[in-house]
């Protein structure tokens, strides 16, 4: 069951038509999981508009330079 939440993850990956791979996939919902939290302010120390610290979360994460 897909919570009311996971919707527009749904309409997103949808229009993609599949993934090549597992690992493509969970990586891709793994970001797009992360924004929405960052989004909605879910994530401690950050606030909506601060985009500096909004960079450092995703590099913390992912261990990529944004």
């Amino acid at each position: 069951v897909i919570k009311q939440d996971h919707r527009p993850i749904k309409r997103i990956v949808r229009s993609m038509m599949g993934f090549e791979s597992f690992n493509s996939a969970r990586r891709t919902l793994r970001g797009i999981e992360a924004m929405n939290m960052i989004r909605k302010g879910q994530v401690k120390g950050i606030e909506q508009g601060d985009s500096v610290s909004q960079v450092r979360f995703i590099e913390s994460i992912f261990g990529i330079a944004a």
